[in-house]
């Protein structure tokens, strides 16, 4: 099985780790928006900020890949939540229709075949009109993202096996495939690499997933470095990563558009009988609407003003 939290010599720092953990829109830590921890106690309930100490607890961490968890958990969350997780050859193939559709020809980065893929060992090529650049800077998002399978795809979703990362097919490994053939100097792969995250974007409801898909990404930063030029990212440049993951994966209640539970009150709050109708928490807070930054622009907007069509993802 993978190991999110730890990849080879890096240990996250605190200070890292609070990034991954960190909600754009209302300035305080993502919630945990699941009732699978709740036994730990009140700091556990889904309206609670996830904090490090709370979630890595002797050493150990709480959460870990669907593919880990206890099967009844797993239909209880399906039951719940309705979340499924896809399995990573059907997200290569849908993957493969969104690069058909941009390169105009199939099979550009894999063939399928029997619930698999049979990947293109030749370097990809590209026309005089689109470019590898134009390709990296391409947005895509992946919706109701769960660990971000159709982003990054460090194990398979079904068996929890370890891949290749000359066999990952997500939307963001592909660009960074691209860009690892493309590119020579350390300083022109990392600039384009900090592109191809800047244009990539997800979203999902449950705390837990959240942070396991934000780890995900920036751990698959780690490997390709490693992979491309034989060591690991300094501090700096794993803040930088972490930073924009941060804006680009976020959580959000798909049908308010707004962050879960922005408009209760915590847990730990004195509650009167006046507070609690329907067994719900209730306030006269609005929830927050989320957020996420144009970095072309350099400007953070509101999600549900991509309705207007303010950002062109």
């Amino acid at each position: 099985m993978i190991r999110i939290i730890k990849h080879g010599n890096i240990d996250i720092s605190e200070k890292l780790f609070n990034v991954l953990l960190f909600d754009r829109a209302t300035r305080k830590n993502i919630c945990w928006a699941t009732e699978h921890y709740i036994s730990y106690g009140p700091g556990y309930y889904p309206q609670e900020p996830i904090k490090k100490d709370l979630i890595m607890r002797e050493n150990e961490n709480l959460a870990v890949p669907r593919i880990a968890k206890d099967i009844k958990e797993q239909l209880k969350r399906t039951k719940d939540k309705g979340e499924v997780f896809t399995p990573s050859w059907i997200c290569n193939e849908q993957n493969n229709l969104i690069d058909e559709a941009w390169f105009g020809r199939k099979n550009v980065f894999n063939q399928s075949k029997n619930n698999s893929w049979i990947t293109n060992k030749k370097v990809i090529c590209f026309s005089e009109n689109k470019t590898w650049r134009k390709y990296v800077d391409s947005k895509r998002i992946e919706i109701s993202c769960g660990e971000a399978p159709y982003l990054v795809s460090r194990y398979d979703t079904v068996t929890g096996k370890a891949i290749p990362i000359e066999e990952r097919i997500g939307l963001l490994d592909r660009k960074l495939r691209v860009i690892n053939e493309n590119t020579v100097s350390e300083n022109d792969w990392f600039f384009w690499t900090k592109r191809a995250y800047e244009s990539i974007y997800g979203y999902e409801y449950q705390g837990d997933s959240l942070l396991i898909a934000r780890e995900n990404l920036l751990y698959t930063f780690i490997e390709n470095m490693n992979y491309k030029f034989g060591h690991e990212p300094n501090e700096r440049q794993l803040m930088i990563i972490a930073k924009i993951i941060s804006w680009n994966i976020w959580q959000m209640d798909a049908i308010t558009m707004s962050v879960p539970y922005s408009e209760r009150p915590s847990q730990n709050k004195q509650m009167t009988i006046f507070d609690f109708i329907e067994e719900k928490v209730t306030s006269n807070k609005e929830p927050v609407p989320c957020k996420i930054y144009d970095w072309r622009s350099k400007r953070s907007l509101e999600f549900k003003s991509l309705l207007n069509g303010e950002l062109n993802l």
